[in-house]
């Protein structure tokens, strides 16, 4: 018969070697930081908002609606208001060519033209003998070049009054744009100065 100091050895061993083997309990893990919520106000007006205080989420995203909404009643602009829509490309050309038709041709060149033929054509008639024939025959040339000379001036007049109201309505473009962009300017500024006061960052 084994004696019980055995039996209690033989008891004890194996206990120890289990709780050895036996993996201890993982630590509990530390509760994660709560997200930063998908959207805020910042990210609609393209802005980088950061906590001097270690503001919660929450809390900066109630920071920011109520700056974002103090920033549009000061400065009176809606950053979500889409930009003025540019004329079409069909709107432009009917502009150019309305301004090209009515631009102003010069006139008088079939009349100037004949008056000039004709001097020269009686002149060279003269020397021939029949100034009336010479001037009759510069007449007719002068006209044809004074209408070639005149459809040319009127060609160019157009032109120019098409490209003058390309150029002005390119400029009106551009002055749209940046007034949008320094609109959106003066907000961003407003809601800035607003977070400083609650001691934000923005960037």
């Amino acid at each position: 018969m084994k004696s019980p100091s055995y039996v209690a050895f033989m008891i004890f061993v194996p206990a120890v070697l289990f709780a050895q083997t036996t993996p201890a309990p993982a630590p509990a893990q530390q509760a994660a930081a709560p997200a930063a919520p998908a959207w805020s106000p910042s990210k609609d007006i393209g802005v980088f908002v950061f906590g001097r205080n270690s503001q919660t989420p929450d809390q900066q995203l109630k920071d920011e609606s109520e700056c974002y909404a103090a920033a549009k009643q000061q400065s009176g602009i809606d950053p979500k208001a889409p930009p003025p829509a540019a004329k079409s490309a069909e709107q432009k050309q009917a502009e150019q060519k309305a301004a090209a038709d009515n631009a102003d041709a010069p006139k008088g060149g079939r009349v100037k033209g004949a008056a000039r033929g004709a001097a020269g054509g009686a002149a060279i008639g003269a020397i021939a003998g029949d100034a009336g024939t010479g001037a009759g025959a510069g007449a007719v040339a002068g006209t044809m070049r004074g209408g070639m000379q005149q459809r040319q001036a009127s060609a160019t007049a157009k032109k120019e009054a098409s490209a003058k109201v390309a150029a002005e309505q390119k400029a009106e473009e551009d002055r749209a744009k940046l007034a949008h962009a320094e609109g959106l300017d003066t907000f961003q500024r407003a809601f800035g100065a607003c977070m400083d006061a609650r001691n934000y960052s923005v960037k």
